[in-house]
């Protein structure tokens, strides 16, 4: 009886101490589990997670522990082998918060659930700035974008030349996911630029006997002139009144440009002499593109134009941004001239 009862406990004890022994092996083993899979890792460090075209696992794991994006990089390598992270890694721009488990990550890797990019784009004046603007925001650089910009068989396609490629630019803002490709941008502009130029804004441009690309390169002389938006329509009228008599533009905003000094707050002497297509003192008719991408605004003030009889117009002289339109060339020179002296009482000169 006694060596059956102690053979009972021995039992029972080789029993718990199995039972213990599974417990501390499965405690181990959903520990290491949990922090493969489920344990915190993101740290604050970056708000997002870069993933360049073409990156492989070696690539990410480099860049994550450059800027210190995870607590445990070895969880993370871990879990990317067993999740088969390797063959899907998809590029983009990932969207990180603070605790954020490598399970998570990974899965938002592999699905290519990434965080658009909000570009708001406006008055930017040369391609160059705008390659430049779109370069900082998405995953090509600079010179592939003007690439397409300079490309005459690409922008023939959406129906512009290499001058007036500009004009396709919609100003507004845009959702789009960061490792969107340059001709891949181009094809999504070009039909905000379809979608905005719809019937109604077409009829209107057509009245006018203009194109939408016409209309735009004068919204961009009118925006550049314009410091209040009210103005807009009237300035927008007195330049096709020019346009429809045959008369110089004589648009102080095409001669900047021409010039390439934005800096420049008084337009004389050379700068009014550069031999440029875009210099409006010199040639008639719009000039070959815009002067800068102009506001929706600006572009629908062409086609709301106000029916006046102006033909010439002077910033005031009191400096208030506002201008004085004339019918006469003498009402124009008195004007002109009271702004002359206004400048020169400042020490403008240039």
């Amino acid at each position: 009886m006694t060596s059956e009862k102690t053979n009972a406990t021995a039992k029972t004890k080789i029993i718990l101490a199995v039972v213990l022994i599974l417990i501390i092996v499965g405690g181990f083993f959903g520990l290491k589990f949990y922090k493969v899979y489920f344990a915190p890792n993101v740290t604050e460090k970056e708000k997002f997670l870069y993933i360049r075209t073409g990156d492989n696992l070696e690539n990410l794991v480099a860049e994550i522990k450059k800027k210190d994006i995870l607590t445990d990089l070895n969880s993370f390598s871990e879990a990317a082998a067993k999740m088969d992270l390797t063959d899907r890694i998809k590029p983009g721009r990932y969207k990180l918060s603070k605790g954020m488990n490598n399970r998570s990550l990974i899965n938002k890797i592999k699905s290519g659930n990434q965080d658009p990019v909000k570009l708001k784009f406006q008055n930017i004046r040369r391609k160059e700035e705008f390659a430049g603007y779109l370069a900082k925001n998405l995953e090509s650089d600079s010179l592939a974008f003007i690439h397409v910009l300079d490309s005459a068989a690409l922008v023939e396609k959406y129906g512009f030349n290499t001058d007036n490629i500009y004009t396709m630019f919609i100003p507004n803002t845009y959702d789009m996911y960061w490792n969107t490709a340059p001709v891949e941008f181009f094809d999504k502009m070009q039909k905000e630029y379809v979608k905005f130029w719809n019937p109604e804004r077409k009829k209107k441009a057509e009245a006018l006997k203009m194109t939408p690309i016409q209309v735009t390169i004068l919204a961009s002389i009118v925006d550049g002139e314009a410091i209040f938006d009210k103005e807009m329509p009237i300035i927008a009228g007195l330049y096709i009144n020019r346009l429809n008599k045959g008369i110089l533009l004589q648009a102080d905003p095409t001669v900047i440009f021409a010039n390439g000094d934005f800096t420049v707050k008084r337009v004389t002497g050379a700068l009014l002499r550069v031999d440029s297509k875009y210099n409006t003192y010199k040639y008639a008719g719009l000039p070959p593109g815009p002067v800068m991408m102009p506001s929706i605004n600006a572009i629908d003030a062409v086609l709301n134009k106000e029916n006046n009889d102006y033909l010439y117009m002077c910033a005031k002289d009191d400096f208030s941004g506002y201008h004085n339109f004339a019918v006469t060339k003498e009402q124009h020179e008195i004007n002109a001239k009271k702004y002359r002296d206004a400048l020169n009482k400042r020490n403008i000169f240039r």
